[in-house]
């Protein structure tokens, strides 16, 4: 059980001690260098990105555990620095190179309703090396081929993301309130309640996963999130019922109004699709999954509250004193289907695939247990002071 292994080991200096035992030097060297320093810069690549003389096919996976932000970093950063190069992207339904082993039928409970892996290896890749290394026409190789999670259908994109997406807040509100603005710029409506409130316990962290496994299970990527939606440390916020498609591309820019009465805490965001409740089982149904109401993880990620304004300069947060943090979840590709709803949650721990925050403001990677604190987390939706996610919306 991974969640008990890693909860059991305790702080994170207990690897090295308990497991490790100083046989791991680059694990001794990352614990060394906790914030964003000339350790880290060294090992980027983007900056030398430039001057991209072949042709370039990038290719990632929607669902990629490992490396979405890779793929993603790589095109955007050649499209920036040799905008004349030839840059194309492909992104599929796919977890860590299933797109060059598999057939791309599926992940975890979602069906894509097609040979995904099989299709790209036919009908993208090959065509690409037989144009480039043979000279065969082949006919027009758009610059974005991406595959639309929900209607899982191909999509083809003179950019990603792209051009025609039109900005759209989404507002967290009252009483789980998630409303859909029309611009950017929208602000809440919110005046009944100023904030929503939960307790972060360390010691109860929220799990990832609600399925015993030793490792970061890939299946994790669309699994149903309606075990954490049932806890009293996630807070849920969740549109009604959508009258049409709504089509999200591209990135989500997460900006929240927080507090915590401790100096540092975590800030997961998840944004989940929420099937009908008459939407039906597959027929085929080994597992037994019930569809109906499932809550499919689209995209989540944390930042961690004491880099919000540096990964550089870590600083702490004042004790019940609200702040803003911003971050961007990673680009996605995903129509939310009429009659399903948005949801989107907010928590403080994701256990164990992120570790645990101490809620204190100290070096983790040298923490000890005394350092762990329970916290009261604020999430602020007035008017004066809202919460919101902005995303991109295509037609």
């Amino acid at each position: 059980d991974g969640y008990q292994f890693f909860l059991n080991m305790g702080p994170l200096p207990n690897a090295n001690t308990k497991h490790f035992q100083d046989k791991i030097a680059f694990w001794n060297e990352v614990m060394q260098h906790p914030n964003y320093d000339d350790f880290w810069k060294a090992r980027n690549i983007r900056p030398h990105l430039k001057n991209i003389k072949p042709a370039v096919m990038t290719v990632g996976g929607w669902f990629d555990a490992e490396n979405l932000y890779g793929a993603l970093e790589t095109y955007k950063q050649i499209k920036t620095s040799t905008p004349k190069a030839n840059n194309r992207i492909v992104m599929g339904p796919w977890w860590h190179g299933q797109w060059s082993r598999d057939p791309g039928l599926a992940l975890g409970n979602v069906s894509f309703n097609s040979k995904t892996g099989d299709f790209y290896r036919e009908k993208i890749e090959f065509p690409f090396f037989e144009h480039h290394l043979k000279g065969k026409d082949v006919g027009r190789l758009p610059e974005a081929w991406v595959f639309e999670t929900g209607t899982n259908q191909w999509r083809q994109y003179d950019a990603w993301p792209p051009a025609q997406a039109k900005p759209m807040t989404l507002t967290l509100g009252s009483g789980g309130k998630l409303t859909m603005n029309g611009s950017a710029d929208a602000k809440s409506t919110s005046t009944s309640l100023e904030f929503d409130e939960y307790i972060a316990d360390p010691s109860r962290p929220v799990p990832f996963i609600d399925w015993t496994d030793i490792g970061m299970a890939k299946e994790y990527k669309t699994a149903d999130q309606r075990f954490a939606s049932r806890r009293t440390d996630v807070l849920v916020y969740q549109s009604d019922v959508l009258e049409n498609d709504v089509t999200l591309t591209g990135g989500i820019d997460v900006d929240l109004q927080v507090s915590t009465s401790g100096t540092d805490s975590d800030w997961i965001v998840k944004v989940i699709d929420v099937y009908p409740d008459d939407f039906p089982d597959p027929k085929e149904n080994p597992k037994g999954v019930r569809r109906g109401g499932y809550q499919q993880l689209v995209r989540g990620d944390v930042m961690r509250g004491r880099f919000r304004n540096s990964f550089e300069r870590p600083e702490p947060f004042l004790p019940g004193v609200p702040a803003r943090v911003r971050f961007t979840l990673p680009d996605v590709c995903h129509a939310f289907r009429t009659g399903h709803r948005i949801m989107v949650h907010v928590q403080s721990s994701w256990f164990p695939l992120v570790d645990r925050n101490p809620q204190t403001f100290v070096d983790i990677y040298k923490a000890t247990p005394e350092d762990f604190k329970k916290a009261t987390q604020r999430v602020y939706h007035a008017v004066d002071a809202p919460s919101k996610l902005t995303v991109r919306v295509v037609p």
